[in-house]
């Protein structure tokens, strides 16, 4: 299968648009959206609903990302094969959470335009032009090695957040993502929760630790693991943005 993660919306044609070139060379592919509603050239949430969304799908789907503000320059069209599935898209760090989760075992600079729907594409329209075309020849099993010349899996870009930083009774992470609930998700994994009592700061403000948002009353901030499995800080049933102000790359301390 073939999913599709974008900043198009829904408003306009380019998501049916490139769905379209999909089904003209693979009719029978499933095409399943993971989003179309990241914020226009926000590639830090493109990274963290990628990499949360591959692991849930066979190691054989193709997965095309096309959140491109540099889309006609000079910045590469690649195509990664992982050990959880093929990502084609632009080089400019979209990608990299996955990269993070699971082994590389290929890479190429997609420069073969024999692959793609013209040999003179759009400097507007990649998506179209040169990543669904792609992402349909690989889903009719053709070897990634054809598509264009191999390149360095150490030369992609990288989008990456300060390392946690480790204390005695502490570890110290950003927040990497809000999501549409205002809830902010930070870059300590679950697995880093102890069993001993806990409590979440941000800021000058210190959260109380639960299992779940209705463990606190309407409109009180907590601290939580949620399903994507990251330490989020929340409000019941509010917005932790709104409430306290948080944004992408803020100190969150754990206390462990």
């Amino acid at each position: 299968m073939i999913t599709l993660l974008t900043d198009f919306g829904t408003q306009d044609v380019y998501v049916g648009v490139m769905k379209g070139v999909i089904a003209t060379l693979c009719p029978a592919i499933q095409v399943i959206d993971l989003t179309h509603d990241i914020s226009p050239q926000d590639l830090l949430a493109a990274r963290f609903n990628l990499l949360n969304a591959v692991p849930y799908f066979p190691a054989d789907t193709v997965h095309v990302v096309v959140v491109d503000p540099g889309v006609g320059t000079t910045r590469k069209g690649i195509a990664v094969a992982t050990d959880a599935g093929t990502l084609v898209g632009p080089d400019n760090g979209v990608m990299s959470g996955v990269w993070q989760q699971t082994a590389i075992q290929q890479a190429v600079e997609l420069t073969n335009s024999a692959y793609w729907r013209t040999p003179d594409p759009s400097t507007t329209f990649h998506g179209r032009d040169i990543f669904a075309p792609v992402a349909a020849h690989l889903a009719r099993g053709l070897p990634l090695t054809q598509l264009g010349k191999p390149i360095d899996a150490d030369s992609l870009i990288r989008l990456d957040f300060p390392p946690l930083v480790r204390a005695d009774q502490s570890i110290q992470g950003v927040i990497q993502y809000i999501d549409r609930f205002g809830n902010g998700i930070t870059t300590i994994p679950a697995d880093e929760v102890g069993e001993s009592r806990r409590r979440v700061s941000v800021g000058q403000t210190s959260l109380p630790w639960h299992q779940a948002y209705g463990d606190v009353t309407v409109g009180q901030a907590l601290a939580l693991v949620g399903s994507h499995g990251w330490v989020e800080i929340a409000v019941n049933q509010g917005s932790v943005q709104k409430q306290l102000g948080v944004q992408v790359g803020d100190s969150v301390t754990l206390q462990t």
